[in-house]
């Protein structure tokens, strides 16, 4: 069985649109094009994430959505992008079989980048 798609709700869907894809090589999909309220972003595997416009938008605290990666270096590599453009990100580290972090997206959703040790 394969994931299709996940719907977020956000308050702004073009920045949240243009964050998953400077940051995460996720591409727009053409239907959604223009729309301020709706966008569907895929993934190299097929996924889909749908981004949604609501109003108030709050997250549990432990809601998170993950982006797997190759190796450690990659991990580093994006956790040092992510410092350098002036988000607060804790310190990758060693955790249940991976090399991970967290940091809280400017849509208000927690983002998990990972890598599984072997």
């Amino acid at each position: 069985m394969k994931l299709n798609h996940l719907a977020l709700t956000v308050t702004d869907v073009p920045a949240t649109s243009n964050f998953l894809e400077k940051y995460f090589s996720l591409k727009p999909r053409p239907v959604a094009a223009g729309n301020i309220n709706m966008a569907l972003m895929d993934d190299d595997n097929g996924s889909i994430i749908s981004l949604f416009k609501g109003e108030k938008v709050q997250y549990p605290e432990s809601f998170h959505i993950g982006f797997i990666q190759d190796n450690e270096a990659r991990v580093d590599e994006i956790h040092a992008r992510f410092k350098a453009d002036g988000f607060e990100a804790n310190e990758p580290q060693r955790l249940h079989g991976t090399y991970t972090f967290y940091f809280k997206s400017p849509a208000g959703f927690t983002i998990e980048v990972l890598s599984v040790l072997n």
